[in-house]
């Protein structure tokens, strides 16, 4: 018998617009879960948690459960875990400061280790000041994702890192995808390797980019960020393209 694939899928723009499911995406994941393939959703999006997300799914009528759901903040709070320091200023919401308190940080804007900046709609010219300071003061700068707009224009992780690093000269170091951080830690989430994987998303920059640097086969869904008139711009390719994850034949990945 061949080995089931492991499916790491992205879930806004491919499974769900805002909350609302997309046509055929409920079809896709019950014909996953069926066929019993190791299923993980990988967002980039840090501010809710595996229930959170699980609820999302499940009020658009899809059952996964919530073990299944991997996040940006959860995936920043396993890197940090593995560095010097315990202490961090956050810029973001409860999501990722629950993953920081998770693994013993102690989160505090005296002397930190790090700042981390995740979203919030709270962002304020006060965190800016404060995460600056404490930057060029020695904390290292640690960012959950580096996506820069979600829907409609909504600020993401990376716009609200720009005017850090214009103040400190600084970048951070960006734990989401396409890092190659965030592929690992979703291969060790499955117990998988990357010649035994695949993933599906929406976004060239973040989704099959990360796919691309981690050797993992690429599936490309034209439901969300990428166009088909906009791929001529990349360097690279997804393996395959579909208009949404209701036309794939999950009985590929068998």
């Amino acid at each position: 018998m061949s080995k089931l694939r492991n499916i790491i899928c992205d879930i806004d723009g491919v499974i769900l617009h805002n909350n609302n499911i997309i046509p055929g995406a409920d079809r896709f994941i019950n014909s996953i879960l069926e066929q019993g393939n190791p299923l993980l959703f990988l967002t980039n999006y840090p501010s809710q948690t595996q229930m959170d997300l699980h609820n999302r799914l499940a009020s658009a009528g899809v059952d996964v459960p919530y073990e299944k759901f991997y996040t940006s903040s959860m995936a920043t709070a396993d890197f940090l875990q593995r560095q010097d320091g315990r202490k961090a200023y956050v810029v973001g919401e409860g999501a990722l400061t629950h993953e920081l308190y998770r693994v013993g940080f102690t989160i505090t804007d005296i002397n930190p280790d790090f700042v981390v900046v995740g979203e919030t709609k709270a962002y304020n010219w006060d965190m800016i000041q404060k995460a600056s300071h404490l930057i060029m003061s020695g904390a290292k700068f640690i960012a959950t994702n580096p996506d820069v707009a979600g829907p409609k224009g909504y600020p993401a992780c990376g716009a609200l890192c720009a005017p850090i690093e214009r103040i400190t000269g600084k970048k951070p170091f960006y734990v989401g995808k396409p890092s190659a951080w965030m592929m690992r830690a979703a291969l060790n989430s499955l117990g998988g390797h990357s010649e035994d994987a695949i993933i599906i998303g929406d976004n060239m920059r973040t989704d099959i980019l990360a796919g691309v640097q981690a050797g993992i086969d690429t599936i490309l869904v034209l439901s969300g960020v990428s166009k088909e008139e906009e791929l001529d711009i990349f360097p690279y390719n997804p393996m395959q393209i579909f208009k949404c994850v209701g036309d794939i034949n999950v009985q590929q990945f068998a």
